[in-house]
């Protein structure tokens, strides 16, 4: 699997931002949240010291700076090591929706606060560049969760209440409207194209959300990410059958499956992880095949 060296591939996800510092079977289904740790609870349980589980996965990514796999949890940001440990950065107990990895220790995310935390129900979007230290609210705190993230050489697409938004500096957005979306992956060779998945399939849109049409043949998908060099791409449908594009996601191959319903994916190149109830998938020749990187006990 991987080594906790530094990679020297491409930065996973690397251009993807230009900000300084700062399911049944047959039906899509959208990303949800469940309990709030803010209401006390298992989360508060958690706070005072409770075991790590990778309850309610919300998003994977790997960090360049270690070539880690890092998940956005319903209680915390989880490290994932090769041999299955799991590390909470910073001990934080806190609902990470949209969390994804933009650069070296670089990590945009959404969500809610934790037990005992000051700060609105919704968190907006924040962003952590120590790897998930600190966090810092860049805007929309109070108005927006994004369920969906994504952010392209400068652009941010977050997907909130129903709405897809867009921002050139994660601070000010433009409103694309209403849509029914599960997941956003946007180009990182062109940043103003952007993948969506709905429940009439995979849509695409050219002009930064602007206007979105159908991918022509493509499955019905309820996940989708690309690669930092934008020609690969994965996505999962709902009962877990990955399917594989080596061309941006304009076309598609059946591979192999997770054997149930996803929570979250990330590729990098032959590289697939995902995500499932209770466990980590993980997949070294483009979703073939999987074993599991973490299972619940």
């Amino acid at each position: 699997m991987r080594s906790s060296a530094p990679s020297t591939r491409p930065a996973r996800r690397a251009r993807r931002w230009g900000l300084p510092g700062a399911a049944a079977a047959g039906a899509l289904v959208l990303a949800g949240c469940g309990a709030d740790p803010a209401a006390g609870g298992d989360g508060e349980a958690r706070a005072d010291g409770g075991e790590i589980t990778l309850e309610h996965v919300h998003g994977l990514g790997v960090d360049p700076a270690d070539d880690g796999l890092y998940a956005g949890t319903h209680y915390g940001v989880v490290r994932i090591s090769p041999d299955g440990e799991l590390t909470r950065i910073a001990d934080r107990v806190q609902d990470f929706m949209g969390f994804t990895v933009v650069g070296p220790q670089h990590y945009l995310a959404s969500g809610h606060p934790g037990a005992g935390q000051d700060g609105p129900g919704d968190l907006g979007l924040i962003e952590s560049t120590d790897g998930g230290q600190t966090w810092e609210t860049l805007s929309l705190a109070g108005e927006a969760d994004f369920h969906a993230l994504d952010a392209a050489d400068g652009l941010v697409y977050g997907y909130s209440g129903g709405r897809l938004l867009v921002s050139e500096d994660g601070i000010e957005w433009a409103d694309r409207g209403d849509m029914r979306i599960a997941d956003l992956a946007a180009d990182p060779t062109d940043p103003q194209r952007v993948l969506a998945t709905t429940e009439a399939g995979l849509v695409v849109s050219e002009d930064a959300g602007r206007n979105f049409t159908a991918v022509a043949g493509a499955p019905l998908l309820a996940l989708v990410d690309i690669t930092a060099d934008g020609g690969t791409a994965a996505g999962v449908a709902p009962d877990g059958t990955v399917f594989v594009s080596t061309d941006g996601g304009r076309t598609w191959e059946e591979r192999g499956s997770t054997g149930g319903p996803p929570a979250a994916v990330t590729v990098e190149g032959d590289e697939v992880y995902v995500a499932v109830e209770g466990a980590v998938l993980a997949s070294t020749d483009g979703g073939e095949t999987f074993t599991e990187l973490y299972q619940e006990s």
